[in-house]
């Protein structure tokens, strides 16, 4: 595969254990699971940082018990609440903000690179950790979204190895182990949907959702943001362009099914027919437990699989006239890579109006495909331009509220 994962993970050179690891986004639910990994599995890693964002409280509870010695926290008002929480005794350096978090991802001592915070505001951190030619666990999306062109530079000239945690494409990487140099094998990725929890609803019903609905996802706990998000089909349509990026394939070679038990998280199609899927409890412990340990492989505490109590397992099309995100996700790659930029922006904005219940469910879609008839490609070709693009497009979808 022509991927900007260098090396390709299957001959990098990669750290023993125990490893170093700092975690960015230890709070929300991707950092939840990691640390459960990590409690199971003390003696493979050392807990050097931990990052969060507004929740000081369950950091400083988090800090408590792993005793980082770097901590990472959105602003000085978080930083005071945090320090008041924490017991007498254990005072850690404190690092604040973007640069902070950049900070964590690029030091000296750490080996291993956990990059979830939510949006993008994870592009920094995950660029700076490239950079650093650290050892990247990417559950991260936006990262990529909004400059995988950038990022994979940065890879390729620090020898930077990332790999996926968002569990499709932890599915799709398995399903490549053994053919990552030989593009010509390869037909299709093809990434499994859930559907979630308006699978099959039409348009008439969705103009009428509730907040609490949206958040009901039928299979996975996540956040509030990411749920949205597979709620309107965005979340597949972000994991597409990331696709594309990861593994070096134009946008035609990458697929989406709805598979409603979420038990297949994605597949890989050779040239001879063959289709090699990853099936698992859908666990982010195990996708997660994969990349912090790899190339080994760890029990975690995750129910094992069985197909005789599931029954059958089932396939659809998505439906792009309900949920036109995902084809405006596809649309916005394919026009230069300004717009997958716009896309996202817009998209959090969206999402964050909706949870605030300042906007209808539908209202989403209507303001991302607007924001990209409006745009014109721009240069984006530094980190600058991609950032100061992410600004603008906030401000203008915020003023149209």
């Amino acid at each position: 595969m022509k991927s900007y994962i260098s090396p390709w993970p299957e001959t990098a050179a990669l750290p023993d254990f125990p490893r170093s690891i700092s975690i960015l986004g230890a709070t929300g639910s991707i950092g939840d699971s990691a640390l459960k990994v990590i409690r199971k599995h003390p003696d493979l890693f050392t807990v050097t940082a931990l990052a969060g964002g507004r929740n000081a409280k369950r950091l400083a509870q988090l800090c408590c018990t792993f005793k980082p010695p770097h901590v990472g926290v959105l602003d000085e008002q978080v930083k005071k609440d945090f320090i008041a929480y924490l017991p007498c005794g254990y005072k850690p350096e404190i690092h604040v903000g973007p640069e902070g978090y950049a900070h964590l991802a690029s030091m000296d001592g750490v080996d291993l690179v956990l990059s979830s915070i939510v949006g993008a505001a994870g592009f920094i951190p995950t660029l700076a950790a490239a950079k650093a030619g650290k050892m990247i666990g990417l559950a991260n999306k936006e990262s990529l979204v909004l400059g995988g062109h950038i990022i994979r530079e940065a890879c390729h000239e620090s020898g930077a190895t990332i790999l996926p945690v968002d569990s499709e494409h932890n599915a799709l990487f398995q399903g490549l182990m053994g053919h990552g140099s030989n593009d010509e094998e390869l037909k299709r990725l093809i990434l499994t949907a859930s559907g979630g929890p308006f699978r099959g609803k039409d348009r008439q019903f969705l103009e009428s959702v509730t907040r609490d609905q949206a958040l009901a996802h039928p299979n996975w706990d996540m956040g509030a943001k990411i749920s949205i998000d597979s709620a309107t089909l965005m979340n597949k349509g972000l994991e597409v362009i990331e696709a594309c990026h990861l593994y070096g394939v134009p946008m035609n070679m990458v697929d989406v099914v709805v598979h409603p038990q979420s038990i297949i998280h994605s597949l890989v199609e050779y040239v001879d027919g063959s289709q090699l899927a990853h099936l698992g409890n859908p666990d982010m412990q195990v996708p997660i437990a994969h990349c912090l340990c790899y190339p080994r492989r760890v029990e975690v505490d995750v129910p094992q699989l069985n197909l005789a109590e599931i029954g059958s397992l089932t396939f659809e099309e998505p439906d792009l006239t309900a949920f036109p995100c995902l084809r405006l996700a596809r649309e916005a790659f394919e026009a230069g890579p300004s717009y997958p930029i716009v896309l996202n922006a817009v998209n959090e904005i969206a999402v964050a109006a909706f949870l605030e219940e300042k906007i209808s469910y539908l209202d989403i879609p209507a303001m991302i495909e607007t924001a990209l008839d409006r745009h014109t490609s721009v240069d984006v070709s530094t980190p600058e331009a991609i950032l100061e693009l992410d600004r603008a497009a906030r401000d203008e979808s915020t003023a149209s509220l």
